[in-house]
């Protein structure tokens, strides 16, 4: 199956990315420095002791529960494996997700079930991508009967709402997190799970099922300061900002008849009243991102830029169509 992505696509970086989720108020400069401070020169512990008892604090669940891995889609991975030789043979994911569910799941042979009462394995994701929106099925996942992982990698880019999860069911499902995004610092890759209260064998055998030092110290430092009350407040803050550009930027969209879908983040999904030239777009440092790879074909996800950003989307779009306003 053919990986799509947003981001880097082999040609020269865009000026404004439109296409990823990352934070566009970041890097944010106490974890940057976090990072920029790691001790390269030595191995990590590679049972990230004080890594765990830290995240674990943070979520106010033990150590214990905590399994760190190399990225969201390396954890996908790891996750999807091990439910195999646990036996199971039928996934689910929603029709618009993150496709990295559907590869893994390619990978290690399984198949794709129609509902996903009847899988093994059912992944979730809130808020959603590419829609930014809540996850309806939240409310109807407790019964499944099978494995259940809530990817949380947008809640930190949350900007209104709240989550679907009930909180008495947090302690029955996994949960995946990503502050890479949040923090404004893609490039650092670095993911943790928090598993169900009563997983215990399943951590020790992911936990086993991993290559040694998965994480790096750069991926250490950032989770390390992701946790730490001086990124927390400036996330804060970033999320404050976000929601200033992004009135501003839906403002500008609905004057010139884009329609946009309502979103909870960062994101949101758009349809342009005409045809994109995606090469003419790129050729101004501009990128965008077809969502029809997410499950939504005929709809654009679009990021949060700065305002700076949609002014010089307007003067790409006017150049290349005359008499379209910028």
């Amino acid at each position: 199956m053919k990986r799509v992505h947003g981001g880097p696509d082999g040609g020269p970086l865009p000026r404004w990315d439109f296409s990823v989720n990352t934070n566009p108020v970041g890097p944010c400069p106490p974890a940057a420095r976090a990072v920029q401070r790691a001790d390269r020169s030595r191995y990590p512990d590679p049972a990230y002791t004080a890594l765990r008892e830290a995240l674990g604090r943070f979520h106010g669940v033990p150590a214990g529960r905590v399994v760190v891995g190399g990225s969201a889609s390396e954890l996908i991975v790891r996750l999807t494996q091990r439910v195999v030789r646990r036996g199971v043979r039928r996934v689910w994911w929603p029709p618009a997700s993150y496709r990295d569910y559907a590869h893994a799941a390619h990978a290690a042979g399984l198949v794709h079930s129609g509902a996903p009462e009847a899988a093994g394995l059912a992944w979730l994701c809130e808020p959603a991508s590419p829609t930014g929106q809540p996850e309806p099925a939240l409310r109807q996942w407790a019964t499944w009967p099978g494995q259940r992982v809530l990817d949380a990698a947008y809640e930190p880019l949350r900007l209104s709402g709240a989550s679907t999860l009930a909180p008495s069911d947090a302690d029955r499902i996994w949960r995946l997190w990503t502050p890479n995004k949040a923090l404004g610092l893609t490039g650092v890759r670095a993911a943790y799970a928090l598993a169900p209260a009563d997983a215990a064998d399943e951590v020790q055998m992911l936990d086993a099922a991993a290559p040694s030092w998965v994480l790096g110290a750069d991926g250490v430092a950032l989770l390390t300061a992701w946790v730490s009350p001086p990124v927390q407040r400036w996330l804060a803050e970033a999320r404050s900002v976000l929601r200033h550009w992004k009135d501003l930027q839906l403002h500008w969209l609905h004057q010139r008849g884009w329609q946009t879908l309502p979103s909870d983040t960062s994101f949101f999904c758009v349809q342009p009243p005409y045809p994109l030239d995606l090469r003419h777009l790129r050729s101004r440092g501009i990128a965008l991102r077809d969502a029809s790879s997410l499950g939504m074909p005929g709809w654009w996800r679009m990021a949060v830029l700065p305002p700076a950003a949609t002014q010089a989307l307007a003067l790409a779009l006017a150049d290349a169509r005359p008499g379209v306003a910028a």
